[in-house]
């Protein structure tokens, strides 16, 4: 039986006291402090692990100066704090021991948009992308562009200056701030350009303007020798920067960019805005190698080009293997009988679309010669003008980043020396050294990056689980510092310091390290702020974090190697934080963006599932073995005998397990993950397996054994539907069904039941004899309807209207008998039974599948269940079957069909999530469909709809449907004529039926009508 996972993790008291007093004094944000929420902020998208004592999210800077005031007491100078927005650092910048002040959750805000003068005021937790789509309807956009700017806040960009593709043009973050809003450690508040006035004598807003414009001034020349004029210069304490070279101005805002958090909280930013250019054209010209993009590139960036990013082989052949590809295979074809290993992708933009065309033109004039006289590596290029195809293109060199994490075996792309910056004429030599470095520890790596700006992302596939791997990192990193150095460059080109603190002194040297020092000595005497990075107070004897800081993989190796690979869908994740996207029309994840809370992410759920079973593996228990005698022990007698034992395991009293449960179950199973995310984080898959051992300690809610038995008894109520929705109907009912089942909204069952439906259709019986006895070609005339519980049992109308457009083409639908399905005990929990009964479905219909005749079902979702859950459960005993959904058996079939409608209105498809990430063609095929048959098919962008099969019917999870229902689902629906908007999936049909009281259709009913 699962044991109580008790480990002693308490917060310190003086930590405690902190938070207690913090409150009284009038916090209205949310403090956190138990294991789970502080376990969620230990990691982020570095190899780096640090749990804090607490995680604090302030709802206003007045909450933030608190936080200030109050550990400004003697008691508790111990207390420390690092700021945190999107997570998305690969140095471990934010992570800390002390307490994470969270800016995102709640500080979230566009505060103030100046059309005339082209700026914008915003909270720090505002995503990138969020301030962009806030600011395009004003003609302007946030120019510094991330990999993940559609989860990375303003805040974190701020803290890191960082930068990105179109640096060349647009320079990075810091080149953007016009002000920022600080709060210090002492709960003075300053805003940086002064426009509130001066800060007064004695705040530490006062002493840190007071000795930065000092150092700055007084050590002016020795900055401006030390450091290289990079496109990505010096981030952390800019004080090149913090004088302006025209008017000899001193600028505290440049000294705060990219200072990690160890100065001071930035709560508020006003921005200025760039122009969206009128005209933008991407060329993407294909190499025989890498080297020759790499050497290639200064010639692009003389082309007057916007920006040149590169990508090498390897990441290309992931993105091939990843849902990404489905979008751009068009835009970057493979070139006849040439191997392309590297593609330079070349920007123009700008307000003069004749002189961006210009520039197109001589450059592709340029590579058309150098194809004919085949120089510089050049194999081919194709040009793109249209912005959406841009876009795709942009997403999957965003989406690279995440692919080298997906690298098959134990070893992973790891980011720790991986924006290095050099002179762009130096990019190339400065390569083949890194590479020659690589090799020769036979390691295999992945590139891409900014080579106009002389940046490349190299990351060395290690595995952190073996120490050894671990103190080849370190030997690693110590030498690319010798080598950046010898090619005139720097360590950080945009990805800040964080655990390579350490290298500071031999960048700065040590006479202006010692006055680093003594800028954070006057913003941060006590050294409260992200104490240890970038550099400490001047006359402290606190010390630097370091490269050889504790990583995940220290606590990952206490896992025993088997249940690593066991549960290598959690183990796997490396932070990249993809699920926290803040696009509401992205299915990924669907829990994280109604609540904020990442433990209720695809990343929190995988780290929580890390840590028990590294608690489990900490009291010697074989988990693998704890599975198998749960999965054993789920009979019916033995379940009743549990419930009784079971009752007496109290889950009031403390068990880590808990806290995991409490994120399991915010989880809508959507699937979204196992394809969204670059590193297929598949929650619904370890989730199932956690419930299935969770359950054999704790007492399962009665909706559980509900919704684990409805299969069985969908048929029996068939035979009664009145009688069952009339008992159903009673309000009293269903008030009971509420407060002792905690099941709402109980669907009717169909009237008339789908046997009475298509009894009038002259439909073919399902006979073995008489299928096996007919010819290839009449076989392939004919349709199997695979049914399902919830199409065929409460939207009958959908499989009736199927068999109707089955006939209409001319095609011999025959229904199967009802099999359960068993998707719904997946999600629950029960395994066992799950595997019972996807086997003796399977066994169906793998004996069906031998005749030839095409299996159909109508519910993406459950027709998905085959390939996905029965394949995990099953494995090499699931049979051979494959049953297609109705698109999938439409499509290939379209030039069978001459038929034409005359329907002149446009239709729109709302797709379900699962079906789309699986599927990634789906929306596009069925376009296809009704363009085929005379009609015209729009998709609509939405992302889950919060139903997600029974998760919308539980009380417990009602509120989080409807958010979540609220994303996207409502307000696209709002804005669209309903009748004329269509639903693939039951469970999303359901739902816009109980919010809207509007039953919508099936795409496939729409077509038999229209035929």
């Amino acid at each position: 039986m699962l044991p109580r996972l008790q480990l002693n993790i308490d917060v310190d008291p003086v930590v405690v006291s902190f938070l207690q007093e913090l409150k009284a004094a009038g916090f209205t944000g949310d403090i956190e402090s138990q294991y789970s929420s502080r376990l969620a902020v230990a990691t982020d998208n570095s190899v780096y692990q640090q749990l804090p004592q607490a995680v604090v999210h302030p709802r206003t800077t007045k909450d933030v100066t608190l936080i200030g005031k109050v550990s400004s007491q003697s008691t508790y100078e111990r207390v420390t704090f690092s700021p945190r927005g999107g997570g998305t650092g690969t140095n471990g910048q934010s992570l800390t021991k002390g307490v994470v002040v969270d800016l995102s959750r709640h500080m979230n805000q566009v505060l103030e948009i100046n059309e005339k003068e082209g700026w914008v005021r915003v909270q720090s937790g505002v995503v990138k992308d969020q301030l962009n789509d806030a600011v395009r309807p004003f003609g302007y956009f946030f120019s510094p562009d991330l990999s993940t700017s559609n989860r990375a806040t303003l805040g974190g960009m701020i803290n890191t200056d960082a930068s990105g593709q179109g640096s060349l043009k647009y320079g990075k973050t810091s080149d953007h701030v016009l002000s920022l809003q600080a709060v210090f450690a002492d709960g003075s508040c300053l805003e940086s350009d002064l426009s509130h006035g001066l800060p007064s004598e004695g705040e530490f807003a006062y002493q840190a303007l007071a000795v930065t414009e000092t150092v700055c001034r007084g050590k002016r020349a020795e900055i401006l020798n030390k450091f290289p004029p990079l496109n990505r210069f010096l981030t952390g304490y800019d004080l090149k920067n913090a004088i302006d070279e025209q008017d000899d101005s001193f600028n505290l805002t440049r000294v705060l960019c990219g200072a990690e958090g160890s100065l001071a909280f930035i709560t508020e930013a006003k921005l200025n805005l760039t122009p969206i250019p009128k005209a933008r054209t991407l060329v993407n010209v294909k190499y025989n190698s890498f080297d020759s993009a790499l050497r290639n590139a200064p010639f692009m960036v003389e082309a007057s080009a916007l920006s040149v990013e590169t990508v090498d082989s390897r990441v290309l052949n992931l993105a091939k293997q990843d849902i990404v590809w489905h979008t751009v295979s068009d835009l970057l074809t493979d070139v006849p009988n040439k191997e392309m290993l590297g593609i330079n992708m070349v920007e123009f933009a700008g307000q003069n679309e004749a002189e961006v065309e210009a520039q197109v033109k001589a450059l592709t004039a340029q590579l058309e010669t150098m194809l004919e006289t085949e120089q510089a590596g050049v194999i081919g290029f194709q040009v793109c003008s249209d912005l959406a195809s841009i876009g795709r293109i942009y997403n999957m060199r965003k989406k690279a980043v995440g692919l080298l994490g997906a690298a098959k075996g134990s070893a992973k792309p790891v980011a720790f020396a991986e924006d290095t910056c050099v002179p762009p004429e130096n990019l190339a030599d400065f390569i083949v050294e890194f590479r020659e470095l690589l090799d020769n520890k036979s390691l295999n790596y992945g590139m891409f990056g900014h080579v106009d700006a002389g940046v490349l992302h190299v990351r060395p596939a290690l595995d952190l689980c073996d120490p050894k791997q671990e103190a080849l990192m370190h030997e690693i990193s110590d030498e690319v510092v010798k080598l950046v150095a010898k090619y005139g460059g720097l360590m950080w080109g945009e990805h800040g310091k964080g655990f390579r603190s350490e290298y500071g002194p031999d960048f700065f040297g040590d006479e202006l390290f010692t006055e680093l020092r003594r800028v954070k000595a006057a913003f941060d005497p006590h050294n409260k702020m992200n104490p240890g990075k970038i550099c400490t107070p001047l006359d402290s004897d606190a010390e630097l974090v370091k490269v050889t800081d504790t990583k995940r993989g220290y606590y990952d190796r206490q896992i025993d190697v088997k249940v690593r690979d066991s549960f290598k869908q959690a183990m796997e994740c490396n932070g990249n934080g993809l699920c926290f996207n803040y696009d509401t029309s992205s299915p990924m994840c669907p829990s994280m963006k109604v609540t904020a809370d990442r433990r209720h992410s695809p990343k929190g759920r995988a780290g929580l599932v890390r840590e028990w079973l590294r608690q489990l593996t900490e009291q010697g228990i074989d988990i693998l073995d704890l599975e198998a005698k749960a999965l054993k022990n789920d009979t019916p007698v033995k379940t009743m005998i549990d419930r009784i034992r079971n009752s007496v395991n109290k889950r009031h009293e403390y068990d880590f397990s808990h806290e995991v449960y409490e994120a399991m179950n915010g989880c809508l199973a959507c699937k979204a993950c196992a394809s969204q995310c670059p590193i297929k984080v598949d929650v619904p898959s370890f989730r199932s397996r956690f419930l299935n051992i969770y359950y054999s300690r704790y007492q399962r809610p009665a909706k559980d054994y509900l919704v684990a038995n409805i299969e069985t008894m969908l048929p029996l109520m068939a035979k009664a539907p009145k009688v069952v929705n009339t008992v159903i109907s009673q309000k009293w009912v269903a008030s009971l069904t509420a407060s002792t089942v905690g099941y709402i909204d109980t669907p009717l069952m169909s009237v008339p039941t789908l046997s009475k439906r298509v009894s009038n259709k002259n439909l073919q019986l399902f006979d073995l004899q008489y299928l096996a006895g007919l010819s290839s070609d009449e076989k392939q005339q004919h349709v199997l309807i695979v049914q399902d519980p919830f199409t065929s049992f409460y939207d009958a109308e959908v499989v009736d209207d199927f068999v109707t457009l089955a006939q209409k083409l001319g095609k011999t639908p025959v229904l199967l008998p009802f099999k359960p399905n068993g998707k719904a005990q997946h999600i629950k929990g029960f395994l066992s039974r799950f595997a019972k009964n996807a086997k003796s479905t399977a066994d169906f219909l793998s004996m069906v599948a031998e005749l030839g005749v095409p299996l159909v079902g109508v519910d993406p979702a459950l027709v998905l269940c085959y390939r996905d859950e029965y394949l995990e459960v099953l494995g090499d005993k699931r049979g051979e079957f494959d049953v297609l959904t109705v698109h999938e058996w439409l499509y290939p079939r379209l030039e069978e069909f001459d038929v034409q409608s005359s329907d002149s209105e446009a239709w729109y498809l709302f797709a379900h999530c699962t079906e789309k990430t699986k599927m990634p063609n789906a929306e596009k095929e069925w376009g296809a469909i009704f363009t085929h048959f005379g009609a015209t098919l729009n998709t609509v962008p939405v992302g889950c709809c919060g139903m997600a099969g029974t998760f919308g019917h539980e009380v417990d999870k009602f509120q989080m449907s409807k958010d979540i229902y609220g994303l996207s689902w409502k307000p696209r629906l709002e804005d669209l004529p309903k009748e004329r908007c269509l639903v693939t999936g039951y469970s999303c049909r359901s739902q816009v039926k109980r919010f809207e009281g509007e039953k919508l259709a099936h795409p496939l009913q729409v077509l038999a009508k229209l035929i």
